[in-house]
């Protein structure tokens, strides 16, 4: 996981066929942000690499301060 092109950029093992990294993403994201699978979808980017992901119940502002405090551990790491 890191930043690329001011987008977070996250690596899925599963294999793009039949949605299965869409999915292996969702999942991701729904536990890093501490949420429920169907709170996170992709809106726009379903067969490409680069996809627009909705969360819901979740403030943007929360989501930008966990992932900008991960992000930065990493850059010290």
């Amino acid at each position: 996981m890191g930043e690329w092109d001011h987008r977070l950029k996250v690596a899925i093992a599963a294999p793009p066929e039949r949605g299965r990294a869409n999915e292996a993403l969702l999942d991701f994201l729904a536990e890093f942000l501490g949420i429920k699978r169907r709170d996170v979808e992709v809106v726009s980017g379903a067969t490409t690499a680069t996809k627009t992901i909705r969360v819901t119940g979740v403030p943007a502002q929360a989501i930008r301060d966990l992932l900008g405090a991960v992000l930065s551990k990493k850059t010290k790491e």
